[in-house]
């Protein structure tokens, strides 16, 4: 039992919250219990149900459309979790793709197809991949921040050779 202010039985609460530690607080709990873990350790015996986020797009810092989005993706996983469900929440990132070309075209200031071949299509595919790098940092923080439960630890990304070699085989 809390220490208590010997008339309710809980403990006071404070009058002026402390939000931006309550949530590192609240972080910090569900890291400790390794919660994703637990939610997939502690269903062992139950049926499979995989959960494969349609990824977003790294081609800029997430707004807030996309945490409502999330909240919707994580509802489904949640609720067959909480049915004995063993929930496996693989996460990816689309990195590729015209959203990330244009994101650098803008900030090198090209405009089309032939400037991508004159600038130089290795060196231009690198700083596609820098500036997707760039953006799943902020994504990352911002799935931890909302307890959105997936796997980031090992990720699917789509630039990685291994997912554009496994696309090729599937199109072989």
């Amino acid at each position: 039992m809390t220490e208590s202010d010997g008339r309710s039985g809980f403990a006071p609460v404070e009058a002026k919250a402390n939000f931006p530690a309550l949530e590192e607080k609240v972080l910090q709990l569900w890291k400790d219990v390794s919660l994703l873990e637990r939610t997939q350790s502690e269903r062992l015996d139950g049926a499979d149900f995989t959960f494969f986020e349609g990824p977003p797009t790294a081609n800029g810092p997430p707004g807030i459309h996309h945490v409502l989005a999330r909240a919707f993706k994580d509802m489904f996983p949640r609720f067959r979790t909480m049915q004995g469900y063993r929930v496996l929440r693989k996460g990816g990132w689309d990195t590729h793709g015209l959203p990330v070309e244009i994101e650098v075209e803008k900030t090198l200031g090209l405009g089309g197809k032939r400037a991508i071949e004159e600038y130089g299509i290795a060196q231009f595919n690198r700083l596609c991949q820098e500036s997707a790098s760039e953006y799943i940092s902020e994504w990352e923080a911002l799935t931890e921040r909302m307890a959105f439960l997936v796997d980031m630890e090992t990720p699917y990304v789509t630039y990685h050779r291994e997912y554009v070699e496994s696309l090729w085989w599937v199109l072989k």
